[in-house]
C-alpha cells in the first residue's frame, strides 16, 4: 500500500481508503458483525483512512463504525466525517446552518465513540446556499479547528466547480482537502483539470466512488443509479468486455482509480470483509496498460459524461 499526504494536512493516508456508507445499510441490507469485521480488515491490511457521515444509513453508518473503532488502537487510523447531509425514518434532510454544524459534530464524536475527528467535511455543498457554506458553515468549522477538536476541514460535491465557487469565496487556508466522486474512474478524468488549482492553494485531493457507482461493475447499475442510457450502455459492454479477458472491471477500476499519485486517496466502499480484502489486493497488482486503452475506447463518446447528484 502507498501513502500520500492529504495536501499540507501532514496526514499520509493510504491510496486506497475506507468509505463507511455500506455500513449504513446503503446499497443492500448488512450484518452488522459482518459490517465491523470489514472496518477491521481494512486497518489491518494497510488502510488507515476512513469516511463516514452522518448521512449514510440516516446515522446508521457512524453507529456501526463507532462500534468497530472501540477495538482499533486510535493512532492506527484517520476519521472523516462530515455535516450538513442528515436525515431520520427515511426522510433525507439538509441544515448547513452554523449552529447544526457543531452540534453535528458533537453528535458524530458520540456515536463513533471518539474525541477528534481528524477531518471535517461540509458534505454534498450543491444541496446548499454556497454563499452560506462560505460565509456560515466553513467558519462554524474553522472555529472548531482552532479549539483543536478538528483537526483539518474540508468540503465535498459531486460537482467540482461547486468546490472552486466555496474556495475562491473564503479565507486562504479555511479549505484543505476536497473529496469529490466519479470524476476520476474508467469513464470520467474530469478531476484532472482541476489538480492545478487545487495544488495551487496548497488542497488535498480525494477521489470517491471507483466504480462510478455500480456502473463499472459486472453486476450493473442500481435501478436509482442517475447516469444517462448511453453511458450505461457504454459501461456495460466495458464490463462484458473486461470480463471476457477474465480480469473483472472492478479490478481495473480500483487500480485505475489509485493511479494518479496527485490524488491522496480514494474511497471504496464495502461492509463484506472479503471484497474489502479482494480491493486491496487489486492496488497491490500492477494495472494492465493495454487493457485499460482497450476499454476507454469501447466506453468513447460517453467519457466524462456525467449527471446532477441526488
Amino acid at each position: 500500500m502507498n501513502y500520500r499526504e492529504i495536501g499540507k494536512t501532514g496526514m499520509k493516508v493510504s491510496e486506497l481508503s475506507f468509505g463507511a456508507s455500506s455500513l449504513g445499510s446503503v446499497f443492500r441490507d448488512t450484518k452488522e458483525s459482518e459490517a465491523i469485521e470489514a472496518v477491521h480488515v481494512a486497518v489491518d491490511n494497510g488502510i488507515n483512512f476512513i469516511d463516514v457521515s452522518p448521512y449514510y444509513g440516516h446515522y446508521k453508518a457512524e453507529t456501526v463504525l463507532g462500534k468497530a473503532l472501540l477495538d482499533i488502537p486510535r493512532d492506527k487510523y484517520y476519521l472523516s466525517t462530515k455535516v450538513g447531509r442528515y436525515g431520520k425514518d427515511g426522510v433525507n434532510t439538509w441544515d448547513y446552518s452554523a449552529r447544526r454544524a457543531v452540534e453535528s459534530v458533537s453528535e458524530s464524536m458520540d456515536r463513533l465513540n471518539i474525541d477528534f475527528i481528524d477531518l471535517i467535511n461540509v458534505h454534498d455543498i450543491e444541496f446548499a446556499d454556497l454563499e452560506q457554506v462560505a460565509a456560515e458553515t466553513l467558519p462554524a468549522l474553522v472555529e472548531l479547528r482552532d479549539k483543536g477538536l478538528v483537526g483539518h476541514v474540508g468540503i465535498t460535491d459531486l460537482q467540482l466547480e461547486n468546490l472552486v465557487w466555496v474556495i475562491d469565496h473564503v479565507p486562504a487556508g479555511t479549505v484543505e482537502s476536497v473529496l469529490n466522486f466519479c470524476h476520476f474512474c474508467l469513464n470520467d478524468d474530469k478531476l484532472v483539470d482541476f489538480l492545478d488549482y487545487f495544488e495551487s492553494r496548497g488542497i488535498g485531493v480525494i477521489n470517491a466512488s471507483p466504480l462510478s457507482m455500480g456502473l463499472l461493475s459486472q453486476r450493473g447499475i442500481p435501478a436509482w443509479h442517475p447516469a444517462p442510457a448511453p453511458l450505461v450502455e457504454a459501461c456495460r459492454k466495458a464490463a462484458e468486455f473486461c470480463t471476457e479477458k477474465g480480469y473483472p472491471i472492478e479490478k481495473l477500476a480500483v487500480q485505475y482509480s489509485v493511479s494518479n499519485p496527485r490524488i491522496a486517496s480514494t474511497l471504496f466502499s464495502s461492509a463484506n470483509p472479503a471484497n474489502v480484502l479482494k480491493n486491496i489486493r487489486y492496488v497491490e497488482e500492477p494495472i494492465d496498460s493495454a487493457l485499460l486503452e482497450e476499454v476507454k475506447e469501447i466506453i468513447g463518446d460517453q467519457q466524462r459524461v456525467s449527471w446532477k447528484n441526488t
